[in-house]
């Protein structure tokens, strides 16, 4: 196998690493077509289409809207038929997820001016939250518990998921964790068709506040499509991972931690920056001969080849710079004492620090929600949480007192900007009688 081995003393290093992390999704006429066409389809037939689409994409044709849902009894059905040991494993996530997020809810405040004028925020959940779960070959439990779980912490009153279940095949460990995490309403639709039916509501589907949740490039193009009528959470790219490492750490770890994102898919991007040559050899070395023990070797030799690299630094603190300008998705410091280098990490979505902490713990049971920002995105954006499902409304009441003060600023500015009707608005309530 052959992955991209550079320096950062190279003198094209800089546009090597440009190459290297660009990726922009070419634009699909014909899927945008299609995806536009399904959206207005759904919003004028409702019901009616998505069967119709359910039919010809899952592959199900269902009889009425009814049997879109499935019945609660179902979802609890799937949880108790898990295996023991199954069964265990996702509780145990699930309340480490849950006791994560509590700590994540924001509370309202407010406080009093010296002239009796309140001042403040009121937090409020969303009333009801769409969650597109994936189905067919991808099949993610943990999705279904990183995206509900916060939902319910921050007090959403209903939570409606949608699952494709192509074929009329059920993945009942993403039923079960369902059941598990507070699913309200589950239907067995998917595609750009069920994200219409979340964003539009239809007979049998309610309108949501926002969807959430990974997909295709159809449900993404739809999320694209449909923010401004409902909110989304974001649009997600390819899986990345980027490790720093000291050169100290056993180099069969550190190719395990590049092959759990490579193994997403082909796009996927996996990184090791190293001041240690050797070590990023061994490294190598590591990946060539544990590759063929992969299931998915072809999946992550291709992603490794096309988008992975090896790069060579002259210290850490070099290492963190780079980071910084890549802004990873996943990053671990794998090093002696990570905590010191926080300050100098100032863009990622998730940090995983120290020898012992692989990636994948994050993606299934550490507390931490593994959605996060990918394609650099952690520059300006934050992993999925409570706070998604909350939002803030400001609070404000003058007292007689304070109007006579700040009716006369706002008078002033808004004469300066030529409303009137603002000015007056204001000065009224300073013309105490």
């Amino acid at each position: 196998m052959k992955i991209k081995q550079i320096s950062s003393a190279d003198a094209n290093f800089s546009s090597e690493l440009t190459t290297l992390l660009a990726f922009e999704e070419a634009a699909d006429e014909k899927l945008e077509a299609t995806v536009a066409s399904i959206l207005a389809d759904v919003k004028v037939r409702g019901d009616v289409a998505v069967l119709d689409y359910t039919a010809r994409f899952d592959r199900l044709s269902l009889s009425t809207a009814c049997e879109m849902e499935l019945p609660r009894e179902e979802l609890r059905a799937a949880f108790e038929s898990l295996p023991v040991e199954q069964r265990l494993a996702l509780e145990a996530a699930a309340a480490r997820v849950t006791e994560y997020h509590q700590k994540q809810v924001q509370p309202s405040w407010s406080y009093t001016d010296e002239d009796g004028t309140l001042l403040g925020q009121q937090v409020t959940p969303l009333d009801r939250v769409g969650l597109y779960v994936p189905g067919g070959k991808a099949a993610y439990p943990s999705s279904v518990l990183m995206n509900a779980l916060p939902a319910k912490v921050a007090g959403v009153a209903e939570l409606i998921m949608v699952v494709p279940t192509p074929d009329g095949v059920k993945n009942q460990l993403v039923l079960a964790a369902a059941f598990l995490a507070g699913v309200d309403r589950v239907f067995t639709i998917g595609g750009a068709q069920a994200v219409a039916a979340l964003a539009y509501g239809t007979e049998t589907i309610p309108k949501v506040d926002k969807v959430v949740g990974p997909g295709n490039a159809y449900v993404a193009a739809a999320k694209r499509r449909v923010f401004g009528i409902c909110g989304i959470d974001m649009i997600a790219g390819p899986s990345e991972i980027l490790v720093i490492c000291d050169g100290k750490t056993d180099p069969d770890w550190i190719a395990m931690d590049l092959f759990s994102q490579a193994e997403h898919d082909e796009l996927a991007q996996a990184i090791l920056i190293s001041p240690d040559l050797e070590f990023i050899k061994a490294v190598a070395r590591s990946a060539d001969r544990l590759l063929e023990q992969m299931p998915r070797r072809e999946i992550i030799k291709t992603a490794l080849e096309s988008r992975g690299a090896l790069i060579h630094v002259s210290s850490l603190e070099e290492a963190c710079e780079i980071s910084n300008r890549i802004a990873p998705e996943h990053l671990e410091m794998s090093v002696e004492d990570p905590v010191s280098w926080l300050p100098k990490l100032k863009h990622a979505g998730a940090i995983f620090m120290g020898r012992y902490t692989s990636e994948s713990l994050g993606d299934y049971c550490a507390g931490p929600n593994h959605v996060l920002p990918t394609s650099g995105t952690a520059r300006f954006s934050s992993p999925l949480g409570v706070y998604d499902f909350q939002k803030r409304s400001s609070l404000i009441q003058v007292s007689q007192k304070g109007a006579q003060n700040l009716g006369k600023i706002a008078a002033t500015l808004a004469f300066g900007e030529g409303l009137q009707a603002h000015a007056q608005s204001a000065l009224y309530r300073t013309q105490i009688k």
